[in-house]
């Protein structure tokens, strides 16, 4: 699910291993179905950004369920090459709406908004957690 902007959108090193709870399963898991499949067929970034937004003009992605949540605590995650690991974190996924409501970026806040222009309709607020999935100290980036 990298921006498609990103150099990184098929990066074969990216490991994202990403834990989802039911709401966000049967919900927002399937934006990222819909990806991989046009990317495993082979579609260019461009036909795959122009087919996602054709699919969410058509409405055939939901918008994330009341209480979607997942969850990237795993030691063995690497994100885009210039960010290496990153911080063990929990995220919400809700329909789209404006970081602020959410207090994101914000001085002092623990809540971050990923503030890339995702086709999707949602936005994802992400909160650093202190331990790794192993129960490890997750140090601070």
């Amino acid at each position: 699910m990298a921006p498609f902007e990103s150099p990184d959108f098929w990066n074969p090193k990216i490991r994202v291993p990403i834990c989802y709870n039911p709401a966000a399963s049967e919900s927002v898991l399937t934006y990222s179905l819909r990806r991989i499949k046009f990317v495993l067929a082979g579609d260019s970034k461009a036909k795959i950004l122009d087919e996602v937004r054709a699919a969410v003009a058509r409405n055939e992605f939901p918008a994330p369920k009341p209480g979607a949540m997942s969850f990237m605590m795993s030691k063995d995650g690497y994100l885009p090459d210039a960010d290496g690991p990153w911080h063990s974190h929990v995220m919400f996924h809700v329909p789209k709406v404006a970081g602020a409501s959410w207090g994101a970026n914000l001085p002092g806040s623990p809540v971050i908004v990923d503030e890339h222009d995702f086709p999707e309709p949602q936005t994802i607020f992400m909160v650093p957690v202190p331990r790794w999935s192993d129960g490890t100290t997750a140090a601070a980036h």
